[in-house]
């Protein structure tokens, strides 16, 4: 049941994906309202056809809905072409969430929430990606001794012990980010300033869910925690 309104915007171009009504067209006018020009889509089939037609610069996409799932519409997109993804999830589960991280979510949002904190996601989301042009001049040099953790900068590639690892873009990011100060203990909400591009962050169980997904493709010794503080990257491992 798409939204028949005429969206004469001309920035950035969002796929809503969502199958409940009021929330789809609430999320819809909120971003056509900032100016995005929007497209929305009602189950999983649709959501990778328009995908496919509408050619988005970011998907808000729902985690449970008709045909597939939001994880299977993010893991084909992905599949097709990289792009920021926010995940809306009924559930605060941690287990569910890094399943959306793992592949290939930015961020999520649990239901129900404000939004003016969608809009700001979305923002942030996409100064994110205007940042990653800038992430791919930074000589691969200038990140320092990691041990037998090889990180191509321009190339967005990644090595452990000389196999490749498969990184998404947000995991990518971070490792840069902590690989650029190695054994520097930083914030949580510093990372979520720096690499989300959201400043003043409060919800920094994002920062902990795609750590977790880091450490589970680089080693889990190789970022440490420190409790109530943030992480350091450790390039032989932290003891």
């Amino acid at each position: 049941m798409p939204d028949s309104s005429p969206d004469i915007s001309t920035g950035p171009r969002i796929l809503v994906v969502e199958d409940e009504p009021v929330i789809n067209r609430a999320v819809t006018e909120r971003l056509r309202g900032s100016g995005y020009d929007v497209t929305q889509a009602w189950d999983g089939p649709g959501a990778v056809a328009l995908f496919a037609e509408s050619v988005p610069d970011l998907v808000v996409l729902d985690v449970m809905l008709p045909g597939f799932d939001g994880h299977e519409v993010c893991r084909r997109i992905q599949a097709e072409r990289p792009v920021p993804v926010l995940m809306l999830t009924a559930r605060d589960d941690e287990a569910d969430i890094l399943v959306g991280l793992g592949v290939g979510a930015d961020d999520y949002l649990t239901k129900p929430f404000r939004m003016r904190e969608l809009v700001a996601r979305v923002a942030a989301l996409l100064r994110r990606v205007d940042r990653a042009a800038e992430l791919a001049a930074v000589p691969a040099s200038e990140l320092g001794d990691l041990g037998d953790l090889r990180v191509d900068v321009g190339a967005r590639r990644v090595w452990v012990a000389g196999a490749e690892v498969h990184l998404t873009p947000t995991e990518f990011d971070l490792l840069v980010r902590l690989a650029g100060d190695p054994g520097v203990v930083l914030t949580r909400e510093s990372l979520y300033a720096e690499v989300w591009g959201w400043a003043g962050a409060t919800g920094t169980r994002t920062v902990d869910s795609h750590v977790k997904a880091l450490r589970a493709k680089i080693g889990a010794d190789r970022v440490r925690t420190v409790h109530g503080v943030g992480y350091a990257l450790e390039p032989g491992g932290a003891s």
